[in-house]
């Protein structure tokens, strides 16, 4: 008996459509009619993506996907797994039906950094107004969204459902769960958490390929190559990578069959991502925002700028990592590739956004763990050293973009420069740098980082 599943993916961002639904379009190529045919339902929790949502609807979810190789190969595969556009209205009606439909055996998601609403101790931000206003019934954020979801869900006895998050942070599944319990439990939803232990689960994942905002001139090149006009065609890096616990509550797609690696634990292949790629990427962002520059090939191109990035990873993260599955100086040296590919045009802006969530979660950790081994991790604290001096531009009002962060408190940022002692300020930001914050070495590393970063890192070279 043929048997079609529902895969919902809350998100209508460009990586989802580069990356889950790549994979998931080839499993669909392979295995079209044969049992247990997997479709994607996409939709939306803000109304920030109507426009592109409304395009998506009227090509029938269907749209190109490019890709480009740092050698400049591009190719074109028409992505057609989206099958249903899910409309947005701020009670998120059609959201929740689809997500509570008995198909729908998988419902993921692309929260990133901000949208966990966690400290660094994974305790749920209730201050937030948005959180505030879903704990009151509101589902303005994924916590809100996915509780109206699931309660519809028991309500109907709709069956299990795995919840997939699919972004940059550490321990995405456990994190996600852990404000979800937080969440459920201040609602004093008692009877969901009970059926949520039973009948859901949150697996680990490690996503990567790096996808830019798509640009005007991605379409001309789609109608060139397949006679197609896409008004919401998506770009990306030929690269791709998808590690995902094997932990789901029902049925899944064979995912193994389109190279998506399916392990019983991701911690060694998160941790090389979040700390040689994701860290790196962000201390580029911000460099190169810092001299000047728009897009991260140019600012990797910076020698000055790719040293500090390699010695950062050869000096601090790989004897971090030891011993890993993974080949780490292989990996580095793939990632810069990656980084420097003139045709991907990803912009510092893009890249440097939420700094505030990724100094904690891809850099302190690497801080914290040189410490116990009795280095002084001088590389790796060049990188906070550049956000201290990245967020100083903004404080002025000096940057050449709008800063996006989803955890920005103004008064907070604002308030290192404005104390009488900023580099012990922001050194001593516990949010920001955990134990470490506060420490008297800690804050003169801070202090000689920060120089050396002006004088040899920032200082134009790149005539």
């Amino acid at each position: 008996m043929h048997q079609t599943f529902q895969w919902l993916h809350i998100g209508a961002g460009s990586f989802h459509r580069a990356h889950q639904a790549c994979y998931l379009h080839r499993l669909q190529q392979q295995q079209s009619g044969s049992e247990g045919e997997w479709n994607i339902a996409l939709g939306n929790i803000r109304d920030d993506a109507e426009t592109l949502l409304a395009t998506l609807a009227r090509q029938k979810g269907e749209y190109v996907l490019e890709t480009v190789s740092p050698a400049g190969e591009r190719e074109y595969e028409k992505i057609t797994v989206i099958k249903k556009i899910v409309p947005w209205d701020n009670k998120l009606t059609a959201l929740v039906a689809e997500g509570a439909a008995p198909e729908t055996k998988v419902i993921s998601f692309t929260v990133t950094e901000g949208g966990y609403y966690l400290d660094s101790h994974r305790v749920l931000d209730k201050s937030n107004d948005d959180i505030q206003q879903d704990l009151n019934g509101a589902a303005r954020t994924i916590y809100g969204a996915i509780a109206h979801i699931l309660q519809r869900r028991m309500e109907q006895q709709a069956g299990p459902v795995t919840l997939l998050c699919c972004d940059n942070v550490r321990h995405n599944g456990q994190h996600f769960y852990d404000g979800l319990v937080q969440f459920l439990t201040l609602r004093q939803q008692d009877v969901l958490l009970k059926w949520l232990a039973k009948a859901v689960t949150t697996p680990n994942t490690m996503v990567d390929r790096i996808t830019p905002r798509p640009s005007p001139d991605i379409a001309a090149r789609v109608k060139s190559a397949l006679g197609i006009n896409d008004a919401a065609p998506v770009m990306a890096e030929s690269f791709i990578q998808w590690v995902i616990e094997d932990n789901f509550a029902t049925d899944r797609p064979a995912l193994e069959k389109v190279d998506v690696a399916l392990v019983s634990n991701v911690n060694d292949y998160e941790e090389a991502k979040t700390r040689i790629l994701n860290a790196s990427h962000s201390a580029i962002a911000w460099a190169g925002t810092l001299q000047g520059l728009t897009f991260i090939d140019e600012s990797t191109s910076v020698e000055t700028l790719y040293q500090l990035a390699w010695d950062y990873v050869t000096e601090d993260v790989i004897p971090c990592l030891l011993p890993s599955p993974l080949e780490l100086e292989s990996y580095r040296d793939v990632v810069l590739e990656r980084f420097s590919n003139p045709y991907i045009k990803d912009t510092n802006q893009r890249v440097a956004a939420d700094g505030l969530s990724k100094i904690p979660g891809f850099i302190t950790p690497t801080l914290i763990t040189r410490y116990e081994q009795g280095a002084v991790p001088r590389a790796c604290a060049k990188l906070p050293a550049l956000f201290f001096l990245f967020m100083r531009r903004w404080h002025e009002g000096s940057l050449p973009y709008r800063y996006e962060d989803g955890i920005l408190d103004t008064n907070r940022v604002n308030g290192w420069y404005q104390s009488e002692d900023p580099v012990k300020t922001f050194a001593s930001d516990r949010a920001l740098f955990a134990t470490l914050a506060g420490e008297a070495n800690f804050i003169e590393l801070m202090r000689e980082s920060i120089e050396t970063v002006e004088k040899e890192v920032l200082a134009p070279k790149h005539q």
